[in-house]
């Protein structure tokens, strides 16, 4: 009996709890939103590099066009709309040829089509290699979904392609320890960080690593971390700063990654008529890596460790990747740049609730200053009179509102 007795009370909180969740929640918010209070198109800013956009179904089926906040907000409330975070170099579709007859509220004079926005099955509400929605209605507990930085398509942790979940990198409670995630499909196009110092691998709590072999099945660079990069340095290492490369000279003979034109190292050589040189060293001569085609987990500011010589600037925008390049491309800079929003819009309100009081005539000031100090008095009579054993119910704020307007007439 005493078990029905607790299915059936009503589950309380603090009111400290309360304003935490209040708080985390307008936080969360914040973070997926950068910021955006959703007020204005973003069409007139262009490809922005990051920002928070939807899918809507209701107006786009197929699933190929994608809106902004604002226009989530003006010119798609109520119609089926499908959240997708985050997604780097997009235009507000909202309005253009793919919309039909309905037109943008916030910016109806757009181009036909954004011709630079990219599309994938999320803006159809599908995710992974399982092409399943999010949340699936066909499972009872959500699983945890990881976002690759390429694709930008989130996958659930069984489909990463890991002979083990304990792959990934996270310490004992569980929590991540890499910022960045990229998938087996998505890794042959960055085979070049297999040339890259332990230092962009984020550890976890496995060990070993594996070398990358050529054709010849020689051992080049080695203690180069496995595609999975667990466990390739001492945790103490995780946040260093770029190590050396190899301080001797490795040469190997020519070699491509299938599907791939060979692409090597023979652009990092010195090149004695640039003022730029190869951080990986200017002697190394490797035409290609090995990578063998598994996720990536990528350490703390490991971008800070790419190259940026001429030629590998060139092989970047020729592997069309050189946005990895960009630290505003990161979720963690969009969350930090979220995060300095959101202070400066506290800050904003805490500032407009002062100049509001400096703006009141004296009589103004005392009336609410006076309003104030009776509803404490009248809250803390309350509580020393309530039984703590139960809970406080909105009845009982309520009646504490009634006693103070009984009170003011009384004194009228």
């Amino acid at each position: 009996m005493a078990d029905v007795f607790d299915d059936e009370t009503e589950q309380t909180v603090t009111i400290d709890e309360y304003l935490d969740n209040v708080e985390a929640e307008e936080l969360e918010a914040d973070l997926v939103l950068g910021g955006d209070e959703g007020k204005e198109c973003t069409y007139g800013m262009g490809y922005m590099k990051r920002q928070a956009v939807f899918s809507c179904l209701t107006c786009v089926p197929d699933g190929n066009a994608g809106v902004c906040t604002a226009c989530s907000l003006s010119c798609h409330d109520g119609h089926e709309i499908v959240e997708l975070w985050t997604k780097r170099n997009f235009r507000c579709d909202c309005g253009n040829s793919k919309f039909g007859a309905s037109y943008c509220k916030l910016f109806p004079k757009k181009d036909i089509e954004n011709a630079e926005n990219s599309y994938n099955h999320n803006f159809k509400g599908l995710y992974c290699t399982c092409e399943r929605p999010y949340p699936d209605p066909n499972v009872e507990d959500q699983e945890e979904m990881i976002q690759c930085i390429m694709c930008e398509d989130w996958f659930h942790e069984e489909h990463l392609g890991l002979e083990s979940p304990n792959e990934i990198p996270r310490d004992e409670e569980g929590e991540p320890l890499y910022e960045d995630f990229i998938c087996k499909a998505c890794s042959d196009s960055c085979s070049f960080l297999a040339l890259y110092p332990q230092s962009i691998w984020a550890t976890g709590r496995q060990s070993g690593s594996a070398p990358v072999t050529t054709s010849k099945d020689k051992d080049v660079m080695q203690d180069i971390p496995s595609s999975s990069g667990s466990g390739m340095i001492d945790n103490g290492m995780k946040d260093n700063a770029m190590t050396s490369a190899n301080s001797e000279s490795v040469s190997v003979e020519k070699t491509s990654v299938t599907g791939e034109s060979s692409f090597g190292l023979e652009h990092c050589e010195k090149d004695t008529g640039s003022h730029s040189i190869c951080s990986l060293g200017a002697d190394v001569v490797v035409t290609m890596a090995v990578l063998e085609c598994k996720p990536l987990f990528l350490s703390k500011n490991w971008r800070d460790t790419l190259c940026r010589c001429e030629r590998c600037l060139d092989m970047y925008n020729q592997r069309h990747v050189s946005y990895l390049l960009d630290k505003e491309d990161s979720i963690a800079e969009y969350e930090k740049v979220a995060k300095q929003k959101r202070e400066e819009k506290l800050q904003q309100q805490e500032g407009a609730e002062l100049s509001f009081l400096d703006k009141l005539g004296h009589v103004e000031k005392m009336e609410i200053l006076n309003g104030i100090a009776d509803f404490k008095d009248e809250f803390r009579s309350f509580l020393e009179s309530f039984d703590k054993s139960k809970a406080v119910t909105p009845s009982h704020v309520q009646q504490i509102f009634e006693n103070l307007v009984k009170k003011r007439r009384r004194l009228q």
